[in-house]
């Protein structure tokens, strides 16, 4: 995928362009960067035009400059949309790319056409109990990688994937990610119940892994029955189920996608 930046702002993206057909948008999880979707891109390639972002202080994301914020990361994936003419794409979100792409989904709802959110959860229905409980766990994170990255990266690819091959991917990327970005994370809070709830025009895809946290799979169950959307729990994987179990998380999504009739190849 070539790899762009954004004028006038830090982002970097990624475009694979070559299908002439719908736009599939990954946005990846915390502490990595866009190359966790490398399977899926394998698999995508020429089905879709991919799009794919590096988040604010991720991967090639660090040419930051003052006033940059998490905040914007919707109006800055918009401005790519413009730069390139996409009117419309299917989303992909993993972990904290859900937040992402649910924010996109509340400003930009007529660009959506789908979006399949993993190891997230519901931005505008977000239990402030849970929320707490989840602060106070990236705490305990925060603090390891203050002491040192690797001993972070060596602690989180442990709860963040659940094979061999995902966890050595998952640290080689995590070790590359930079204590002065942990700044910019504090800004999510402004994106978690912003929103008031609302019936969605476009259809949802939720899921996680088996051995996820019990408290994401909570999550994930709660969501499904009230939205009445399409729900997945993954066998063999934890967090990140995309890179847990590649082949799998690529056939449902692509039965998601077909499924729901929004997409023109054979």
């Amino acid at each position: 995928m070539e790899n762009l930046y954004l004028e006038n702002s830090p982002i970097a993206y990624y475009i694979d362009d070559s299908s002439n057909k719908e736009w599939l948008v990954f946005v990846h999880a915390a502490f990595v960067d866009h190359r966790m979707f490398e399977k899926q891109f394998e698999y995508f390639s020429g089905k879709y035009n991919l799009l794919a972002i590096d988040i604010l202080g991720h991967g090639n994301s660090v040419r930051t400059r003052k006033g940059d914020g998490v905040e914007k990361t919707s109006d800055w994936i918009n401005a790519i949309f413009e730069k390139h003419n996409i009117r419309s794409a299917h989303f992909v979100g993993v972990s904290l790319g859900s937040v992402f792409i649910q924010d996109f989904a509340n400003k930009y709802e007529e660009k959506v056409l789908s979006l399949a959110c993993f190891g997230g959860y519901d931005v505008n229905k977000f239990d402030i109990n849970k929320q707490k409980a989840n602060s106070k766990a990236q705490m305990k994170m925060m603090l390891k990688a203050l002491i040192s990255v690797k001993w972070f990266a060596k602690e989180n690819k442990k709860i963040s994937a659940y094979t061999d091959d995902a966890q050595t991917a998952f640290y080689n990327m995590n070790i590359r990610f930079r204590k002065s970005s942990f700044r910019y994370l504090a800004g999510l809070k402004n994106l978690v119940n912003k929103y008031p709830k609302k019936e969605r025009r476009y259809n949802l895809l939720v899921g996680c892994g088996e051995y996820d946290n019990p408290t994401e799979i909570e999550i994930v169950n709660e969501w499904a029955e009230y939205e009445n959307c399409d729900k997945i729990i993954f066998k063999g994987a934890g967090h990140c189920v995309n890179m847990d179990t590649p082949r799998e998380f690529n056939l449902i999504l692509d039965s998601f996608l077909r499924k729901n009739g929004v997409n023109g190849f054979a």
